[in-house]
């Protein structure tokens, strides 16, 4: 697949480029580790917990304490069990900070986490994994044309995270029963209305791990899978969950432009700085 390489000002990619450089971030020194015992993830710091929620958390667990879950001064911890008999310990803590209002956003969906040997040890409401700062998967799809223009769609201002702002073509949260490759093309026909004959041509390109703290919610902690796609000329984007409130087709210059401006999300402005990196050299 040959894409068009366009020039940019070296202080732009400059600053893409320190951009992607920062896109690991450490937890604050005052979030309370969440660590894991037994199995083969045994001792593993799993997540973190807002300094915010630990009185809360506290007295719920002392007066109604949860198998597997236990809180101590310095962290809290999980211990291993079957899968889901610890999910179902920790949709009782999830279904707490829930009530307690630390969890916006509820989704009645799952997410798995996954250990480095792509095991499922646990499953959880995906709106959960943020609070306690758990690894999450995504897809992100840039789509471009043959000239080398990109299609970014803006979230809807219904969304419970960053609405109004741009995001890549398509991009979602990967379900516990979804590959990355089954996820993109799904999110490619809900969010954009691009078709099985069209979405079986997305190029897988790389992974992007991104972590951050959320001002008053969590810790946001990612593995973005990537994958770019190319549009006919005449291809245009059509929203079909409501997500989306429409889209624009711009040039590389003017996408990196609207990242440094603060424009996009975080996840799809790393997304897509990976793409005007991998597609351009300095004028």
């Amino acid at each position: 697949m040959h894409k068009p390489t366009h020039m940019l000002a070296t202080s732009t990619i400059a600053a893409l480029e320190e951009m992607l450089q920062n896109a690991v971030r450490s937890a604050p020194p005052d979030f309370l580790p969440i660590h894991f015992l037994g199995g083969s993830s045994a001792g593993q710091l799993i997540g973190h917990l807002n300094p915010e929620f630990i009185p809360y958390l506290q007295e719920s667990l002392a007066k109604n304490p949860i198998p597997h879950i236990e809180m101590g001064h310095d962290r809290l911890t999980i211990r291993h069990e079957r899968p889901l008999v610890l999910s179902q310990s920790l949709a009782k803590l999830a279904d707490r900070m829930h009530q307690g209002g630390f969890i916006p956003g509820w989704r009645h969906e799952d997410f798995a986490w996954i250990d480095q040997n792509g095991h499922d040890y646990f499953r959880l409401e995906r709106s959960a994994f943020r609070t306690f700062g758990f690894r999450s998967m995504a897809t992100h799809i840039n789509g471009f044309t043959k000239a080398g223009n990109l299609w970014l769609g803006r979230r809807s201002e219904t969304k419970p995270t960053d609405p109004g702002r741009l995001d890549n073509l398509a991009a979602g949260g990967i379900g516990a029963d979804e590959t990355p490759w089954v996820n993109a093309r799904r999110e490619l026909w809900e969010e954009a209305g691009v078709p099985p004959q069209i979405s079986d041509q997305i190029e897988p390109v790389g992974r992007i791990h991104m972590r951050r703290p959320i001002p008053g919610c969590g810790f946001h902690d990612e593995q973005l899978y990537v994958y770019d796609l190319e549009l006919a000329d005449n291809f245009a984007p059509i929203n079909h969950d409501g997500e989306v409130s429409g889209f624009i087709e711009i040039s590389l210059s003017e996408a990196a432009a609207r990242i440094l401006a603060d424009e996009f999300t975080s996840d799809a402005a790393f997304v897509t700085a990976d793409f005007i990196l991998r597609n351009t050299k300095p004028a």
